[in-house]
């Protein structure tokens, strides 16, 4: 039996008008984070990729979208010949609102009339095919199609009204509380209430993602009852409400209740919104136990389930983690949704918990994965992100919709497209990721020029501007333009830096630790100056990792790098290079260097030999054992790029982790 918190909130009858074009906004928590009306980044690498995904990735979606007849499903169901006319996998809807959501981010960062029109229009036709009760779906529930909620386990149809419901979230919080695409939310939200509610089906959707949707509606709409249902979802599973599979029910976190669980498991993306919709929960419903039970999962999933470059889910078969340690390079699933996800969660914790390592692994997320996933024209994506490409990819038709580019080149479109979305909605909202208040001053924990036009919660008002050219360089230069007379600024000293040097205007230069610092009562003018070190460095696996023993990756500042075969010389491969770790990586014309051996090992009739005094020396063949023939071996000087370049020159062989000399 679950029990449903308590929600220390009277029913609303609308919008916060605080709430700013805040992608997360709880009720309490040792943060409260800044919107896209606080704050807005003018220039750089995240300005560069918001500007892409303004021009050309938004339309690329709708073109799609439109092609591939995602969206014309919704006009079948009005005409009433969805079910023999409807193209798409069951969730397809999702990806609608997606880009709905995507839409009213950009719409809320950079208004622009074209593109509300556009938006509306989308809106229209979604609205024109919702049931009177609030139902929405082309795959259930219409004439000739299966009955509502008959395949709880596969069907989506909660996944995908979730979905319609962070769509309105951003719309509402944009300054359109009473946008058409927020009422067609609230109805489906009803909905949910009614069908699933204490007295309804007592069930939870396969996929997780009503949860945190739910919540967050309820926070934008200042509606309880919406909290209350997530509330209710997030207690039912783990209950085995679902039916068990050939993976198991952790495929779908519905093995162990949220509050018993160790570890973030089954389906990587499922796993990661779960999580974040149970931090939503508990923070508004002030359940500290739930909010330790998730950072516990949390901690356990980033010291042993995750990759070098924030990525998660090295499972193929079923897009899951694998067991502890199990983080194969060239096997490595890394879903870019999944990645979105885990940003997910660590904002949330941030928020209730304040720990700076949230931040790092937000950065480390979004630069080498979340960045990684688009082509840089916008239009061409990764669904996985291996960490090893063996055998150079296949250039995708710009054309036509590709298999999932496991471990391939970018395509423009998948059968199952919930990535390109995904990473619009998040470029789109990406301010509201990087600063935050609290009753002491500002907090900066994502770095990008940008200007910050907070209020405290005491309402006195404070102006930043910040300079950097991160993650290029690590000097990022903070000028205050207005403050109060008590409050302090707050940098983050990522853990990759181990320290920082800290200058405040013309002061003395002081070494500041990882974690964060505190400038205390700067007035106005002031320029506070916080060095990073991006020096290269290269990275050692926990010896647990067996897939990458004896291997070792390079960093730059946040960046992971990698080396493609295009920088080897004579047409080699990456499989040849043995990388000498007594020579340090070091920077050539903007260019991370390493020094190595290209190998060229003799061909063998057995590829396993003795190691004799320290070294192989024997080949045993299937007739005796023959000297093993010395391979050649070249020295050489290899370039490597940020692991989110790469294939960005055309087909090549790739590894993060490379073995040693």
């Amino acid at each position: 039996m679950t029990t449903t918190p308590t929600v220390p909130r009277t029913t609303g009858t609308g919008a916060r008008p605080t709430d700013g074009g805040r992608p997360v906004v709880p009720a309490t928590g040792r943060l409260q984070p800044l919107g896209l009306a606080q704050v807005r980044i003018t220039g750089g690498f995240w300005a560069e990729r918001q500007e892409v995904n303004r021009a050309a990735t938004l339309g690329h979606i709708e073109h799609w979208l439109e092609a591939e007849g995602w969206l014309p499903n919704f006009d079948a169901v009005v005409r009433g010949d969805v079910a023999t006319t409807r193209r798409g996998r069951e969730f397809s809807d999702s990806e609608v609102y997606k880009l709905l959501e995507a839409m009213a981010w950009e719409l809320g960062r950079r208004p622009d009339d074209a593109l509300e029109r556009r938006f509306a229009a989308i809106v229209e036709r979604v609205a024109a095919a919702q049931a009177p009760d609030g139902y929405l779906c082309t795959r259930f529930g219409n004439p000739g199609q299966p009955a509502r909620y008959t395949d709880l386990e596969w069907g989506h149809e909660l996944y995908v009204q979730g979905h319609l419901l962070q769509a309105a979230v951003a719309r509402a919080r944009t300054g359109h509380p009473d946008d058409l695409l927020v009422e067609v939310a609230r109805r489906s939200a009803d909905h949910v209430c009614e069908a699933f509610g204490p007295d309804g089906i007592q069930g939870v959707c396969g996929h997780a993602e009503v949860e945190v949707a739910l919540a967050e509606l309820g926070r934008a709409l200042d509606e309880p009852r919406y909290v209350r249902q997530a509330a209710l979802f997030v207690e039912r599973r783990g209950h085995g409400t679902l039916a068990d599979i050939e993976w198991g029910r952790s495929y779908y976190q519905d093995d162990v209740p949220v509050r018993e669980a160790t570890v973030f498991r089954g389906h990587a993306v499922r796993a990661n919104y779960l999580a974040a919709g149970a931090v939503d929960v508990a923070v508004e419903t002030g359940d500290d136990e739930l909010v330790a039970a998730v950072a516990r999962q949390w901690e356990r999933t980033q010291a042993a389930r995750t990759y070098v470059t924030g990525g998660q889910g090295s499972h193929h078969q079923d897009e899951a983690f694998g067991e502890d340690f199990v983080l194969p390079p060239d096997r490595a699933y890394s879903e870019t949704c999944a990645s979105i996800g885990s940003v997910m969660v660590a904002w949330r914790l941030l928020l209730a918990q304040g720990d700076p390592r949230y931040a790092d692994v937000v950065e480390r997320t979004l630069f080498n994965v979340v960045a990684t996933s688009p082509a840089h024209d916008g239009r061409a994506f990764y669904y996985a992100n291996t960490l090893h490409q063996r055998v150079p990819g296949e250039p995708a038709a710009p054309d036509q919709v590709s298999k999932r580019a496991e471990s391939s080149l970018r395509a423009p479109w998948f059968e199952v497209s919930c990535c390109p979305p995904n990473v619009a909605r998040t470029f789109a909202s990406l301010a509201g990721y990087l600063a935050t208040v609290d009753d002491g001053g500002v907090q900066l924990h994502q770095y990008a020029t940008s200007e910050v036009r907070a209020t405290l919660p005491s309402g006195e008002p404070v102006a930043l501007d910040v300079e950097t050219g991160y993650p290029a360089d690590g000097r990022v230069r903070v000028r205050v333009v207005e403050a109060p007379e008590r409050w302090a600024l707050t940098l983050r000293v990522p853990a990759w830096s181990g320290s920082g040097l800290l200058v405040v205007d013309d002061g003395p230069a002081r070494q500041v630790p990882a974690g964060t610092v505190a400038v205390p009562d700067l007035r106005a003018g002031s320029v506070v100056t916080l060095d990073l070190d991006v020096t290269p460095r290269f990275l050692v696996p926990d010896e647990r990792v067996d897939a990458v023993r004896g291997c070792v990756a390079v960093q730059r500042g946040p960046e992971v790098l990698c080396v493609e075969s295009v920088d080897l010389p004579g047409g080699r491969d990456v499989a040849d290079l043995r990388v000498d770790v007594a020579v340090p990586p070091r920077e050539e014309d903007g260019r991370v260097v390493v020094r190595g051996l290209l190998v060229d090992p003799a061909a063998a009739p057995w590829p396993y030999t003795p190691l004799r005094g320290g070294a192989p020396g024997w080949t045993g063949a299937a007739r005796g054992s023959v000297p093993a023939e010395a391979p050649a071996e070249v020295s050489v000087d290899v370039r490597l790029v940020p692991y989110h370049d790469w294939a960005g020159r055309g087909p090549s062989t790739m590894r993060v982790w490379l073995p040693t000399v």
